[in-house]
């Protein structure tokens, strides 16, 4: 396993050289959001697609 700063370098060094530092901010951010979804799916921290529908509904009634 990596360490999170060799999984931030290996990130930012498959970044375009012009890329703004907005743009790398926000992959990095973006693959941080897809480790906490891997790692909550794999311990069960999951909603169910109905659950999902109505916080949905809820939030657009709201």
């Amino acid at each position: 396993m990596n360490t999170a700063k060799e999984q931030m370098t290996g990130i930012i060094k498959e970044q375009p050289d012009d890329s703004s530092y907005e743009e790398i901010l926000r992959e990095l951010a973006f693959a941080r959001m897809i480790e906490r979804g891997l790692s909550d799916s794999k311990e069960n921290r999951t909603i169910s697609k109905k659950e999902t529908i109505c916080y949905s509904v809820r939030l657009s009634i709201a």
